[in-house]
């Protein structure tokens, strides 16, 4: 049983979705400390101007709390957001799909907590390209104090028997590696791309941009091929 557990992250990159694709159980991992000018509450686009951010507005006090109970300041960021996506992807070949598919999410909910809009937008468009794999929140599984040894028992609440990681816990996972052999895991590092380009009306393509970049310019039954085919 493959395990990946991670950060929820708003409108994250393909990259993402790749390690979900690899898991047969994706485990959202928001009962930790919230991260300030991280992927938390904000991602890339590009559009005709180049690189911009799309930044959901949280309250100061989140990087206090955990990243399940970040608040987000009610405003009207949301209604701006759609229109940024609309205007943007203006061109794109999948703009009324992929419009259609995150307007309930932004016209017809009002969120409050950064993580919970996080899971609705990558679970949704998980669902959208295509992805099999089984959605499990950490909060509902007892979390033990010390960093590894929590990832240990959390991998094994869920099953699992070989974790996939981002090459940026290399370093502190190696330090215990032997706790994972110990507890028969095995560990695995994900190692993303290259990624080939895809048609980009009116822009240039850029590898470490949201999902969105890719489902409004890829159509709908092709994206998974194309984050599959860029192991």
């Amino acid at each position: 049983m493959k395990i990946v557990i991670l950060q929820s992250n708003y409108i994250p990159w393909k990259g993402y979705f790749e390690l979900i694709h690899e898991a047969d159980t994706f485990c959202f991992y928001d009962e930790v400390q919230y991260t300030k000018n991280d992927w938390r509450n904000r991602n890339k686009l590009i559009g005709p101007n180049g690189l911009f951010w799309l930044t959901v507005p949280v309250e100061k006090n989140a990087v206090k709390n955990r990243i399940s109970n970040a608040t987000i300041i009610p405003n009207d960021w949301q209604v701006k957001h759609f229109r940024t996506i609309e205007q943007t992807y203006s061109k794109s070949i999948n703009k009324n799909e992929v419009l259609d598919l995150l307007s309930p999410i932004y016209n017809d909910h009002q969120w409050s907590k950064i993580s919970e809009l996080n899971q609705e937008l990558i679970i949704t468009i998980s669902k959208y390209i295509g992805i099999k794999t089984n959605f499990e929140n950490s909060k509902n599984f007892e979390l033990k104090t010390d960093r590894v040894e929590r990832l240990i028992s959390l991998i094994k609440q869920l099953g699992g028997t070989e974790y996939i990681s981002g090459p940026s816990a290399i370093d502190y996972i190696s330090e215990k590696k032997a706790l994972f052999s110990e507890n028969n895991i095995e560990i695995t590092y994900k190692d993303y791309g290259p990624y080939t380009p895809y048609e980009n009306k009116r822009r240039k393509f850029e590898n470490y941009v949201s999902i969105l970049d890719l489902i409004m310019n890829v159509k709908q039954e092709d994206c998974l091929n194309y984050i599959k085919s860029n192991r």
